[in-house]
């Protein structure tokens, strides 16, 4: 039996690895219903369609988000034509760091010619006489020449793999995102008669009431906890973007959008935020004190959005171990690359909640929620 259940895992494993691209707008589809599903209930109860209500919903989410993206997409796509210099600068620091690291080599010293020799003496053939001369010695080879722009070379090229590889995903990422729109639609529509259609035909089901309670108490819970996060990002991400923009740093709406974005992924996302906002404030201010001025606002600001306002807010529901977290944290970064680490915490604690409210599998929630 054990052997079937690691069989299982693989197989799982294997499945949603290979079929990322077809799995990862699915996901997201069905958290994003998650979050509006309670509203398109609430306006059922007044008699509005809901197709009609669907369509509004996602019209009112999708136009500010689509205006945000446009107004974005000026800086962005400077930032990624910037890529290649700013590799070039970079290395070019790390090149004249390692020249004034490295040991400096002396010149090897050049040996005195040899006096002339004096004539005189009998020789017959070269076998009497004085002394044959030294065979002259060969000149040191001189050192060779460090290997000056390798880094450079190494750095330029990592920047424009990535710019092509941002290009080269474009069509697919348009493709993705028309399927989460149909997909949005479709489960806002006909998604809630689904699961009380399933209820009703699977005769293994035989509390019909009791289970339709439980789907509505899952729902209204996952909805609750989606909601809330993506509420707090918000938040984290307007108070960067406001407090940066007050310090005079460029583009700094783009960096507020930026740091919403990755606070979805705990540890990782901040640590990947702080990194960025170094590099741009490196770029606007130099070499000097004042570039790690935006660095060191995020992380004021997250450090109370994570220690005060997420655990208020939340409380019992990101009750996660750290070193489980990090541990999923990982495994879906394998799996589904940037996208696994953002929506990494957000399935962990949907699966959390979902199982708290069906009563199984208690001795995992229990080990999840363990802290030290």
């Amino acid at each position: 039996m054990a052997a079937q259940y690691w069989l299982l895992g693989l197989a799982v494993l294997y499945t949603l690895y290979f079929a990322r691209t077809l799995l990862i707008p699915i996901v997201v589809a069905l958290l994003f219903a998650l979050l509006l599903s309670p509203l398109v209930n609430a306006l059922k109860r007044f008699y509005v369609p809901r197709s009609l209500s669907a369509f509004v919903l996602l019209a009112c989410i999708g136009g500010p988000v689509a205006l945000l993206g446009v107004e974005l997409a000026e800086p962005a796509q400077k930032w990624l034509k910037r890529l290649p210099e700013l590799g070039m600068q970079l290395s070019e620091e790390l090149d004249s760091i390692t020249e004034s690291l490295a040991p400096r080599q002396e010149p090897a010293p050049v040996p005195e010619p040899a006096p002339p020799k004096e004539e005189g003496g009998f020789t017959f053939f070269g076998l009497f006489g004085d002394d044959e001369e030294p065979a002259p010695q060969p000149l040191p080879e001189p050192p060779p020449e460090p290997a000056q722009g390798a880094v450079t070379e190494k750095l330029l090229q990592g920047s424009l793999e990535l710019v092509i590889s941002v290009v080269g995903a474009a069509p697919l990422l348009l493709v993705q995102l028309l399927t989460f729109v149909i997909l949005v639609l479709f489960q806002l529509i006909f998604g809630q008669r689904l699961w009380q259609g399933a209820i009703e035909i699977f005769p293994r089901v035989r509390d019909k009431r009791q289970a339709g309670l439980v789907v509505a108490r899952v729902q209204r819970e996952l909805s609750r906890y989606i909601l809330t996060v993506s509420l707090i990002n918000t938040a984290l991400g307007v108070t960067t973007a406001a407090a940066l923009w007050l310090l005079g740093v460029d583009d700094a709406l783009l960096w507020g959008a930026l740091v919403g974005l990755l606070n979805f992924a705990p540890y990782v996302g901040p640590l990947v935020a702080l990194c960025v906002l170094g590099l741009a404030g490196l770029v606007q201010y130099g070499l000097e004190a004042t570039a790690l001025l935006p660095a060191l606002v995020y992380f004021l600001i997250n450090m109370a959005e994570a220690q005060f306002v997420t655990p208020l807010v939340l409380g019992r529901n990101m009750r996660l171990n750290p070193l489980v977290l990090v541990l999923w944290l990982i495994v879906w970064g394998w799996l589904w690359g940037a996208a696994g680490v953002l929506l990494a915490v957000p399935l962990l604690v949907c699966l959390k909640l979902a199982a708290q409210q069906l009563d199984i599998l208690q001795y995992w929630v229990r080990l999840i929620e363990t802290r030290a």
